[in-house]
């Protein structure tokens, strides 16, 4: 199994705003092709201007398919232009986690 863990920073209390964007326009097609995230939260202590999501994938063959199809996907298209134009993130860093063997 592997995590694709995200940290997005944004303009100064702009959190809120991209989460509200978010929920309205790019929740359900993400869950439609992700699936329920790991996580999906913002930093309450440090960096406030930022958020987090991880999602859980069997692979990276499986992440890169789920992800294509997202990408496809008309409605997440209509948020990604959203998100673009509200202009909140400033950057974007991607890792991709895999979980240590001695965890069940």
């Amino acid at each position: 199994m592997i995590f694709d863990h995200r940290t997005y920073v944004c303009k100064y209390g702009t959190v809120p705003a991209q989460f509200a964007l978010y929920e309205r326009l790019g929740l359900a097609a993400q869950r439609r092709h992700l699936g329920e995230p790991i996580l999906y939260a913002s930093t309450e202590v440090g960096d406030v201007n930022s958020f987090v999501h991880i999602w859980a994938f069997k692979d990276l063959a499986e992440r890169t398919q789920k992800r294509a199809a997202m990408a496809a996907d008309p409605e997440w298209k209509v948020f990604v232009k959203a998100s673009q134009e509200l202009g909140a993130i400033v950057e974007q860093h991607t890792k991709i986690l895999v979980k240590a063997v001695f965890l069940k």
